[in-house]
């Protein structure tokens, strides 16, 4: 959905993140997420109260729990009663939804944000709860594995090799190196084959981590920040459950959400790709058209930092980062969700003239 001529404007004020790491037993969720509120809270000078609605992103099958964003909200403060929903999605779903909301008015500036603790369990076991229950997940493939099977066939179409997917590992955590949050970063080996064609290298890390962005529109927001980013168009589309009736070396979902949020209508100099294995950025390059003019992942992207339920968000609030410092004027932000891309979001920022 495009906003058209005419309608709202809202702009990302504001972005946190944790730290991430492979692991923070000494954490709860709440005590993780606190000082990520506190500190996008205080980038605009904001207290809670000010805030007209929050949306969360996170998922009761890393908790291992139901309903377990409520106890989030204790580090929110819900008392006195705020505006507050949640998607059991990544938190770039939740944004969605807090525009929407901000678009019809009902709100001013919304609260959003993500978290998730993947260090408990093991991951590959929980993902395979996104797969179709009677055809692919009884057969019991893995994350990895499947995203594996995607690699084989982008090798098999000429696409891409292993060097090729070894360059691109390289190039994200050597961006990483000036992102004080990621978890990986500098050279590091490609190690074994995982799953074969992917090695250790190709996969993204296990983490724990959370991210908040604060939206607000029209005055609103360039009365909170110097150079808010513009959220210009933002869409997400999904592909079929049934990944044999998928070609897994193209997202025509991620191509039709770029289109919808009109990504296409000019360049962007910044694109933060939601790419967990180095495969999906070969394919996410080509499905939006981003040549080597763009910046792609100056932040490491997911290859450093893949903390599950709050990686697409991080794209978002990377990208409207850059724009809030200077370093970016028209960006693509890009989230995913499911296996080999199923669902593809995309955002389109920019910051006003200087």
């Amino acid at each position: 959905m495009t906003s058209a001529p005419g309608d709202r404007e809202i702009a990302v004020v504001a972005f946190a993140q944790t730290v991430h790491r492979r692991t923070s037993d000494e954490f709860s969720e709440v005590e993780m997420l606190m000082p990520v509120l506190h500190e996008v809270l205080d980038r605009t000078g904001m207290k809670t109260a000010d805030i007209d609605f929050t949306c969360s992103g996170s998922s009761d099958y890393l908790a291992g729990r139901a309903f377990s964003f409520t106890l989030a909200l204790d580090g929110v403060g819900a008392w006195p009663p705020i505006s507050e929903s949640h998607v059991e999605m990544d938190g770039a779903w939740a944004l969605y939804e807090a525009w929407t909301k901000l678009l019809t008015g009902d709100a001013d500036t919304a609260l959003v944000y993500a978290y998730g603790k993947s260090s408990p369990g093991s991951v590959r076991d929980v993902l395979t709860r996104q797969l179709d229950p009677y055809y692919v997940a009884p057969l019991w493939p893995d994350s990895v594995a499947l995203a594996a099977l995607q690699a084989q066939a982008l090798i098999d179409a000429g696409d891409t090799d292993e060097p090729a997917l070894a360059a691109v590992a390289a190039g994200n955590r050597e961006a990483a190196t000036a992102n004080p949050h990621a978890q990986l970063k500098g050279p590091l080996p490609q190690g074994d084959h995982l799953v074969r064609p992917l090695r250790t290298g190709d996969c993204p890390p296990i983490g724990d981590g959370a991210a908040a962005v604060i939206l607000a529109a029209g005055d609103r927001a360039r009365d909170l920040c110097a150079r808010p980013a513009w959220i210009r168009g933002i869409d997400h589309r999904i592909e079929a459950h049934g990944l044999g009736v998928r070609d897994l070396t193209d997202s025509p979902s991620t191509r039709l959400a770029a289109q919808r949020a009109g990504a296409f209508e000019r360049p962007v100099d910044t694109a933060e790709l939601h790419a967990p294995f180095t495969a999906q950025e070969i394919v996410l390059r080509k499905a939006l058209r981003l040549d080597d003019g763009v910046v792609v992942n100056p932040s490491g992207g997911a290859l450093a930092a893949n903390p599950i339920m709050a990686a697409g968000l991080i794209r978002i609030g990377e990208a409207a980062a850059r724009i809030h410092r200077g370093a970016s004027r028209r960006a693509l932000a890009h989230a995913t969700s499911g296996p080999c891309l199923q669902q593809n979001l995309v955002a389109v920022l920019e910051g006003e003239p200087r």
